[in-house]
């Protein structure tokens, strides 16, 4: 058995060494369809099939959801407060650990050396859930995670400690400020322990507690934190016992969340009541992205994911024509070795094995496809990942190489039906201008079946690119890329009014001093990232908030002009509009149409907080905005002058720059950390990330459709190619026939052509018909444009039909040009 298995690799490796052009292009086919895969395949495993890091028994570690039913809409939730926590934690019975955690993105360090970073507040029962023991100190202690504000101890990344320390043993003991406190580092997690975080490791692991009871978020409660109900900022997780069910988990969790729920309403006796709430929870998958709110990122990864797969296919049916075509060029062949007594399964081995080697090559190659490729898809799906090395990944090379089996299996499965239906008598007789194209239903099958699919993703890629030149094109009511955001983080210090003011117009000096910048703003709201409302009160409405909600901008007079946002009618805000003028508002065209239907806004009166406030007066209408969603209708929205709104909070800046604000952001930054006191520090945004998270989807759906639309039609261009320039040599005597005969080259070339294009139009009638009938799982997807669009079709058509004439065009040049004579003598 080992035997003949060793003799049918030689004899396979020597049939493809003699046909070397045929063996590169199948191997280069398998390449695409199966590198394309394995790319996608480490990410959608990463993002919903593989367990965090040195997590312990990952069955049994859940992920804690609560759901309650609100308006008639039941929703879900992941995040609650720290008092629902303890809750679940005390009155169940079905786990053997529990453990609070949130990520937050706080600064670490202080003056220039400061840094935005991931920080992990964990619970101390967080480690325990991980085989992952500490190489340097410890990890914090129960004692050290107490209500109120836990003690201020930290153990630091391995990465962190690396880069920080450069590993010395003396980094225990040293103190870091991490946010508003100063913590002191107690130990050093080992290398690529990242928690639940693998995309986004924290560097650095503090006491749950110690966050809250230092975060700004609790001066605005009256009760103490860790018993309050209306701060949800938390997660949990848990660690079922191996004797507990899924369901009678989800049971005890449910039981548990009433408890909390009706104790909850005791501290807030208007809340809905538990019957209409109906509050329960579920132990999850410990991966968020498969948890009930399955995000954006994990909906694109499957379906790009999905779309990979119609790529596999279309090279698996290339590759199958390409075999099947070289099965029949080898009738012959197979038919003297059957009347020599070689046997048919003995025949069926060396043909599988054939396909096989040609697939291990395949799937080689495509691993380096993966590795080199692949980082185009990770920085689009997960940009915050590092890009890995598929050569590494286990998981990757077992799917790749499980990949390469079935393909290979796949693929001879024609040329292994063909053999088997040899007829000795005739197939001894035959010559190799027997074996002609169109003899093989098979073959035409398959031609078609590789050009309906890549029409459908051409089709989709050509939906997606619209949308997102339709998106593109949207106008927001405001500049987007020359706009900086600027954020000034006081850690906690506490400034007056008047201190405020100084602050801030040394800032608004120093960023309106640099040759980069063209104008700059104060604001406290940002659309698409917060957003500020209050109580309106307008003569002759009953009540204003049952019209729509109004989000509220305080600004500078400098605001328009710093964000493009047009003032349409009326004025904008000026510097005579200070604390002691008359108060004055810009609304929006929306909000003026909103509130006077019939009345010209410019004077109206309207009393922001309460009905006896002074009037606040109209003196302006701004073209409306988009704010919170780029499919919903424009925004209400309004602004007023920040020295006439109250209280001594710090704002934010708007900054406009020459040129985009992407390149400049850390000059900013340099410039007016100089100007902060204390440990205070600045962060800047460039206020394109922020809408980026907006468009991302359309953003995947046209660069991953397009990348794989693109492959596909390269792979039905080289199918096409390929078999039409095999049939071509098939036919040679045939040809050369037709020449000695009178047919011109023209007519050559007309019929090789005919040939291939008449193939392709069936494969788009096809494709357009599945296109057309996949519409209405594609439409959610897209942004104003329709999913049956027929320019669409149209162009994708002919680009296809284009690429299928060029296929066949060079080919049947080549027949053409046959000497009769040299033809008429080959056989």
């Amino acid at each position: 058995m080992r035997d003949n298995i060793w003799q049918d690799l030689k004899y396979a490796l020597r049939g493809l060494l003699r046909q070397r052009g045929f063996a590169t292009a199948v191997i280069l086919t398998l390449a695409l369809g199966i590198g394309a895969n394995a790319a996608m395949f480490a990410i959608v495993d990463r993002m919903l099939f593989r367990p965090p890091p040195m997590l312990k028994d990952p069955s049994t570690a859940h992920r804690v959801y609560t759901f309650a039913t609100s308006r008639g809409k039941e929703n879900a939730s992941g995040n609650y407060q720290y008092a629902r926590y303890i809750d679940l934690a005390h009155n169940t019975t079905s786990f053997s650990a529990t453990a609070g955690y949130a990520e937050r993105k706080m600064a670490i360090g202080v003056g220039e050396a400061s840094r935005d970073m991931q920080v992990g507040a964990v619970s101390a029962s967080f480690f325990q859930f991980f085989d992952a023991p500490p190489v340097l100190g410890r990890y914090f202690t129960t004692v050290e995670d107490a209500t109120p504000t836990g003690t201020p101890v930290t153990v630091l990344s391995y990465a962190f400690w690396e880069r920080n320390f450069g590993r010395r043993a003396d980094a225990l003991g040293t103190k870091v400020q991490i946010g508003p406190t100063i913590y002191t580092v107690i130990g050093v997690a080992p290398e690529g322990f990242a928690g639940l975080w693998p995309d986004q490791p924290p560097a650095a692991f503090i006491p749950i507690t110690a966050y809250a009871g230092t975060s700004g978020n609790v001066f605005s409660f009256k009760q103490s934190w860790w018993k309050t109900y209306n701060w949800g900022w938390m997660s949990m997780m848990v660690r079922r016992k191996s004797t507990v069910s899924i369901a009678a988990a989800n049971a005890d969790l449910t039981r548990a969340d009433q408890i909390s729920y009706r104790q909850q309403l005791v501290d807030n006796p208007h809340g809905t009541p538990p019957a209409l709430a109906k509050p329960h929870a579920i132990a999850a998958s410990i991966l968020s992205e498969r948890g009930p709110n399955e995000s954006r990122l994990a909906k694109v990864a499957t379906w790009v994911g999905g779309v990979s797969g119609i790529v596999l296919l279309i090279a698996c049916a290339n590759v199958a024509n390409l075999l099947l075509a070289r099965a029949i060029r080898r009738r012959r062949e197979i038919a003297v070795r059957l009347a020599l007594g070689v046997s048919r399964s003995r025949l069926l081995s060396q043909l599988f094995t054939e396909s096989l080697l040609l697939a291990v090559f395949g799937g080689i190659a495509g691993v380096l496809i993966a590795q080199f490729g692949g980082g185009l898809l990770r920085s689009r799906l997960l940009p915050t990942t590092a890009h890995e090395l598929v050569y590494r990944d286990g998981r990757t090379l077992l799917f790749a190489g499980i990949a390469a089996v079935v393909v290979g299996l796949l693929t001879g499965l024609a040329p292994a039906l063909q053999a088997t239906r040899a007829n000795l008598t005739s197939d001894l007789k035959a010559g190799a201008r027997e074996g002609t194209f169109h003899r093989s239903r098979v073959r035409v099958t398959l031609l078609v079946s590789q050009c309906a699919l890549s029409l459908v993703l051409l089709v989709g890629a050509g939906l997606f690119v619209r949308s997102l030149r339709n998106v593109e094109s949207v106008r927001l009511g405001y500049d987007v890329s020359p706009v900086a955001m600027v954020d000034l983080n006081m850690r906690g210090l506490k400034l007056d009014t008047a201190a405020s003011k100084v602050l801030r117009d040394r800032i608004m000096a120093a960023v309106k001093s640099m040759p980069e910048v063209e104008n700059a703003s104060v604001m406290n709201a940002v659309p698409f990232w917060g957003t500020w409302s209050t109580s309106l009160f307008v003569q002759g409405i009953d009540t204003v908030g049952r019209l729509g909600e109004f989000d509220l901008n305080s600004v500078s007079p400098a605001y328009f002009s710093t964000l493009g946002t047009r003032v349409i009618r009326g004025r904008g805000l000026t510097d005579d509009d200070r604390k002691d003028a008359r108060r004055v508002m810009v609304v929006s065209d929306a909000m003026a149409k909103r509130l006077w239907p019939e009345k010209d806004a410019i004077g109206q009166c309207i009393r922001m907080n309460a009905d006896t406030m002074p009037c606040t007066y109209v003196v302006g209408i701004a073209e409306n905005i988009k704010s919170s969603n780029l499919a919903n209708e424009t925004s209400y929205y309004y602004y007023v002058p920040y020295e006439q709104v109250p209280g001594g909070l710090l704002p934010g800046l708007f900054v406009r720059t020459r040129g985009a604000a992407s390149e400049h952001l850390e000059a900013i930054r340099r410039r007016l950390q100089k100007e902060m006191p204390g440990i205070s520090y600045v962060t800047t945004t460039a206020f394109s990330d922020v809408l980026a998270a907006q468009t991302s989807s359309w953003h995947l759906g046209a660069t991953m459709f397009a990348a794989f639309g693109l492959l596909a039609l390269i792979l039905a261009g080289i199918g096409l190619y390929s078999v039409i320039a095999y049939n071509v040599a098939q036919r040679t005597h045939e040809l050369g026939v037709r020449v000695a005969l009178g047919a011109q080259s023209t007519d050559v070339v007309r019929l090789v052509v005919g040939e291939g294009l008449k193939l392709v139009l069936i494969g788009v009638v096809i494709g357009a018909v599945a296109a057309l009938g996949a519409a209405r799982w594609v439409k959610p997807l897209l942004f104003d444009v329709s999913p049956r669009d027929p320019v669409v079709v149209a162009v994708v058509s002919a680009v296809l039909i284009g690429v299928a004439f060029a296929a066949s065009w060079f080919p049947a040049r080549r027949a053409s040009r046959v000497d009769p004579q040299v033809a008429l003598r080959t056989e």
